[in-house]
């Protein structure tokens, strides 16, 4: 099971060489995944009708019992043999269909094929967690394909709304997944719908919860909205996602959950009530469309309606229809969006006032069209009749509830009855007044799967009875009735029949009376859903700018002071009410006095940063707390800490120096003595609060340390450093994390610089044609030495003679000549001594980044460039892969982030050993030192370019290869 699901998103991935080589037929090829998993489950057939399961699982986060668990049951079958069946047509269907010239034919076909891994890991899942991971890969790609041609405004918006409601619907499926396997004691599907948790309040509020999320995904009202616009995706993906596949996706999982919650007294209120509705407004909605499409999206949404109450009506009987329609819908339903694409490929047009002769002009695919069409109107001898039989018999004996359900059902059969009729009318009689509209000849590729689907629906209808076995399989888990239903073409006459016969002619009856309906229906018509959901993005996107423009005043002082006072009250409410120092132990004031000293300094430096105008003395009273932090470490006793504190004080502060040059002096905040005044009890009180947190917090803490047992496990694996290794070793995933966080922060904010290509900050020193921004950003100084006269006699660094001679330091160059090598060999010292003394790969990489940072302050742009020529991305990226390699090596001893050690001997340098977990911090090291220089680059060599440029000192913009100027 996992190679099929592995392969089609290997194949996915290569889809981009195969249709640059192949162009079209490169879906031949990526129709072979779907094809592998078609011929598996049919394999797999008889095991399943027989209750027989195949499972296959991974454990992945073993702490809470979650794993990547697949079950192939007699449901999950039913879904597979129709996400890939459907798929492979599909995948064919689109050989004929597109051309070589087609527009972004190698990431449609990539996001297809994906998409159909996506879902057949889906069915297949059987762990809550893994089933929502499965679930949102389905929303995304589904999002990429109906917004696959991106210049329309139209797929925009439709892609845009599917992801915006389906995604909503996830998260509230999330949190109730996560009840439920809290409720539960597992995540495991399989186990849940064995032994349900009791029916609490927690229970139904997850209960709801997940239900949000299915009928979301499956287009139930009030989520019904986001279906329809999706038909600006290209038809291929309509006839798959729309109707055989995604929407299907929330119907699957109120079928696999209703044997376990369906008697939880919220679920058929919900199911009947909304699926009952959603069938009614979506049939009434496709008597007035003139988009053949369009027609078929709301009778999809109609019939998913059906689906859902069928699926969620909680018998045996009813849950054997479910499946049943399940598969006639799919076949029909995919047949039919097929047709429409046909129709469209070979008129230009789906309008069907347009359309007219097509019958004559195209018999093959008006007889295709017909036999689906035919099953959908639950015609004899058809799938559809069938399933439609059983669908009513089930509630025809079901309660009272069941029977109001099932004459809702039957008067929205009746409607779809009416814009089938209403379908194959527009789509193909001889309309008068109107010429037959000219067609051009279709190929055999594009016939033949909607033709196969509408075979398959006319043979399954006499041969329903085939799928009596799977089908009961699944819905023997309901309590047995006396006389269980069994799925056969004919039943005899009775009830259910005449419902079926009225439903026929009250279909009939509305499409001959089709004017006067359709006036009718756009007469009493309400706001559509598409219109609701853009009013209210409108009002809140105003609400917004008015809660923005309120709060949002200019003024970083009153943000920062609206956050300490929120913090301030709610910690002193929790304080008061909860009184956690009763029994506490009373706080030490220092453990030395050279801790006390330490502390004054650094509190009188934050004091005075409340009172200073000048943007500068700010940067530096705040970067003196921070190294009194520093010093704080030192004298506790944490060396680690210490260093690190100072390698990021030393780096915030030069990045700070930095950015001033393009800021005023001082501060332009008008500040008042009130507000001013306002500030020292304000910032003392937020301290004094978090202080007193910090200490009942410490004096709370009843169970035995942790760092004794660190240190025994440490020393046990012939370490010292213990703070280094819980980052890499014992807490490596935390680190992972920071990790991809600090490159992502780095990145965004440097981009905001980067207005344009990150690499056009050009290197190159002949485009200078005047003097730099270290001469152009001050003027020259009266009285003194001019020229040569202040200048070395010699270059000490390779760009030194950039610079203006009178900003030229003799002793500056030759300290950062003679450092810049000594500090990279401490920076890799510091690397490779971190188990065993204080280091590691982030200050390693803070160390090597002050090696670069000196060199541009003593050299300017092109000293920088001439260091560190590589883009910093590229140490960035080389970063992470190298943090996630090692991290998935792991997976060979079945754990994310398992250590490896090797010991060895070498003739030099004597016994060593290497550990995975300094590949790990190697791969810190190079993402912080990519992240330094990103950000050195960005607000430095970036800045000073900005200013030579705005000066004229730089040579004219040429073209940057991308079509545009460089800037």
């Amino acid at each position: 099971m996992i190679a099929l699901i592995v392969s089609h998103f290997v194949l996915a991935a290569c889809a981009g060489p195969l249709v640059r080589r192949l162009g079209r037929l490169a879906f031949l090829v990526l129709a072979l995944p779907p094809t592998a998993a078609t011929v598996w489950a049919a394999t797999r057939w008889e095991g399943a009708a027989s209750g027989k399961s195949v499972t296959w699982s991974w454990e992945w986060i073993g702490t809470y019992d979650v794993s990547v668990a697949l079950r192939l049951d007699a449901l999950a079958e039913l879904m597979v043999l129709l996400a890939a069946g459907v798929g492979m047509l599909v995948l064919l269907y689109c050989a004929s269909y597109f051309t070589d010239e087609s527009p972004q034919l190698a990431s449609f076909a990539g996001n297809l094929l994906a998409f159909a891994g996506a879902m057949l890991a889906l069915v297949l899942a059987d762990d809550l967690i893994s089933l929502y991971v499965f679930w949102e890969l389905t929303t995304v790609f589904s999002y990429l394909l109906i917004g696959h041609t991106s210049t329309r405004k139209q797929n925009r918006r439709s892609a845009l709304q599917a992801l915006t409601v389906t995604t909503l619907g996830g998260l509230a499926m999330l949190v109730g997944f996560l009840i439920l396997g809290q409720a539960a004691g597992t995540y495991r599907i399989s186990a849940i719908v064995a032994e349900p948790p009791e029916p609490t309040l927690a229970v139904s509020v997850a209960v709801v919860l997940v239900l949000c999320g299915a009928l979301s995904k499956s287009a139930i009202w009030p989520f019904s909205l986001w279906l329809p616009n999706a038909m600006a995706a290209p038809t291929p993906v309509s006839a798959y996602l729309h109707a055989a596949a995604m929407v299907k996706a929330g119907v699957y999982l109120v079928a696999r959950l209703a044997p376990a919650f369906a008697d939880i007294p919220v679920w058929r209120p919900v199911v009947l009530v909304l699926g009952g509705a959603t069938m009614l407004l979506g049939g009434w909605r496709a008597l007035r469309l003139n988009d053949l499409k369009l027609v078929l999206a709301y009778g999809t949404v109609s019939q998913l309606g059906f689906l859902t109450v069928l699926a969620g009506a909680g018998s045996r009987d009813t849950a054997l229809a479910a499946v049943a329609m399940i598969l006639g819908h799919a076949l029909f339903k995919a047949a039919l969006f097929l047709v429409t694409g046909i129709v469209d490929h070979a008129t230009g047009t789906r309008d069907l006032r347009r359309l007219s002769g097509l019958g004559r002009a195209m018999p093959l695919l008006c007889t295709v069209a017909v036999l689906s069409a035919a099953s959908m109107a639950a015609v004899p001898p058809l799938l559809g009749f069938a399933t439609k039989e059983a669908a009513f018999d089930a509630l025809l004996r079901g309660d009272r509830a069941d029977r109001w359900a099932l004459a809702v059902l039957v008067v929205g059969s009746v409607l779809t009855v009416a814009y089938t009729l209403r379908f194959l009318w527009g789509a193909f009689a001889r309309k008068p007044g109107l010429a037959d509209t000219p067609v051009h000849r279709v190929g055999a590729g594009l016939l033949a799967p909607p033709a196969v689907l509408a075979l398959a629906g006319l043979v399954l209808g006499p041969g329903v009875g085939w799928t009596d076995r799977l089908f009961a399989a699944y819905a023997d888990a309901f309590p047995a009735p006396a006389h269980p239903y069994h799925l056969a073409l004919w039943h005899g006459f009775g009830t259910v029949l005449l419902l079926s016969v009225a439903a026929w002619a009250g279909g009939a009856a509305l499409f001959a009376g089709r004017t006067a309906v359709t006036r009718i229906s756009r007469r009493i018509a309400w706001p559509t859903a598409d219109s609701v959901f853009g009013h209210l993005l409108l009002g809140l996107e105003r609400v917004a700018l008015q809660v923005t423009g309120f709060v949002q005043r200019g003024s970083l002082s009153v943000y920062l002071a609206i956050t300490l006072l929120v913090t301030l009250v709610g910690q002193l409410a929790v304080l008061f009410t909860d009184r956690p120092w009763d029994g506490a132990v009373a706080p030490r004031v220092w453990d030395a006095p050279l801790q006390g000293a330490v502390a004054v300094l650094t509190c009188a430096a934050a004091l005075s940063c409340l009172t200073v105008s000048r943007r500068m003395k700010a940067v530096v009273l705040a970067g003196l707390t921070g190294y009194g932090t520093a010093l704080l470490f030192v004298v506790q006793g944490a060396p680690d800490l210490a260093l690190t504190q100072f390698c990021v004080e030393t780096v915030s502060m030069i990045v700070f120096v930095l950015v001033l040059r393009r800021m005023p002096v001082r501060f332009e905040e008008a500040i008042g003595t009130w507000r001013r005044a306002m500030r020292i009890p304000v910032a003392l009180g937020a301290a004094a609060t978090v202080g007193v947190s910090v200490w009942v917090a410490g004096a709370a803490r009843i169970a035995e340390p942790a760092g004794a047992a660190m240190v025994e496990e440490v020393a046990h694996h012939g370490l010292k450093d213990v703070v280094a290794t819980i980052l890499v070793d014992l807490r490596a995933w935390d680190t992972m994390g920071e990790s991809a966080v600090l490159a992502a922060a780095a990145i965004g904010v440097t981009s905001l610089i980067y207005l344009h290509r990150r690499s056009e900050t050009s290197m190159n020193r002949d485009e200078l044609r005047g003097e730099t921004a270290w001469v152009l950003s001050n003027g020259r100084l009266n009285g003194l030495p001019q020229g040569d006269d202040t200048a070395p006699e010699r270059d000490w660094l390779a760009a030194g003679s950039t610079l203006a001679p009178e900003h030229r330091s003799v002793v500056f160059e030759v300290v950062a000549r003679l450092l810049f090598h000594p500090i990279l060999v401490l920076s890799l010292y510091l690397l490779f001594c971190a188990e065993n003394m204080p280091g590691g790969g982030f200050v390693a990489g803070l160390v090597a980044g002050l090696a670069l940072i000196t060199r541009y302050l003593a050299g300017g742009r092109f000293e920088l460039a001439e260091a560190a020529p590589l883009q910093p991305g590229l140490f960035t990226g080389l970063g992470l892969f190298v943090s996630t390699g090692v991290a998935l090596g792991g997976l060979a001893e079945g754990t994310v982030l398992h250590a490896w050690t090797h010991y060895g001997h070498l003739p030099v340098f004597g016994d060593y050993h290497l550990s995975t977990s300094v590949l790990f911090d190697f791969g810190v090291y190079l993402l912080v030192l990519g992240v330094v220089l990103d950000i050195v680059r960005a607000l430095g060599a970036k800045v000073d370019r900005q200013i030579e440029r705005a000066a004229g000192a730089l040579a004219p913009a040429t073209d940057t290869g991308t079509g545009e100027p460089s800037r």
